[in-house]
Formats: structure tokens, sequence, C-alpha cells
């Protein structure tokens, strides 16, 4: 992304400034997880109500996780996964 003359910096610029990459890294896996879990939803079909039943967690928990709104916690996220026949998996971190 380009400087915008505007505010004086890139969005990357401004990233690296206000956040560590600790935490740049950790707004990636959540993005990650996140898009998984939307794709795994659409693929089967199924309805933000339809996963409330399925998982036990509220539609508006499930909202919420989807947009980012939220950072819910990991057994959250698990019964919502798990539901779509999904699971985590820890991994290395590739170096590069």
């Amino acid at each position: 992304m380009k400087n915008n003359p505007a505010i004086g910096q890139s969005w990357e610029e401004f990233k690296r400034e206000v956040f560590t990459k600790e935490e740049i890294e950790a707004s990636k896996v959540r993005v990650a997880i996140m898009s998984e879990l939307i794709l795994a939803r659409n693929e089967r079909g199924i309805s933000q109500k339809k996963l409330e039943e399925m998982s036990g967690v509220r539609q508006p928990v499930i909202a919420r996780m989807e947009t980012g709104v939220t950072s819910p916690r990991l057994d959250t996220v698990l019964k919502v996964l798990y539901s779509l026949g999904k699971t985590l998996q820890v991994v290395d971190i590739e170096q590069g």
C-alpha cells in the first residue's frame, strides 16, 4: 500500500509502529481460524442459527466471532469447529 499524503504513512508502516510482531501474527492466526470457520459453515450450507443448534454456542456469539468483534475463548472456538467437523492443530511456526 502506498503512502497516503493525508496521513503521511501506509497502513503497513502504521501497523508496525503500533503493534508488536507477535500481536500482528496473533491477529493473522485469528483471521485464518475465523475464515476457515466461515468457509466450512458456508460449504455445508449451515446458517449461524443452525450452527448454534449444533454447537450450543449462541448465534450472536457466532456472528461476533465471524466478524472479529470479539476474541472468543478457545473452548468456544473448539465447540464451533467440532460441530463443523474441524479442529485446531498446533504446529511449528515456519521461520522465514
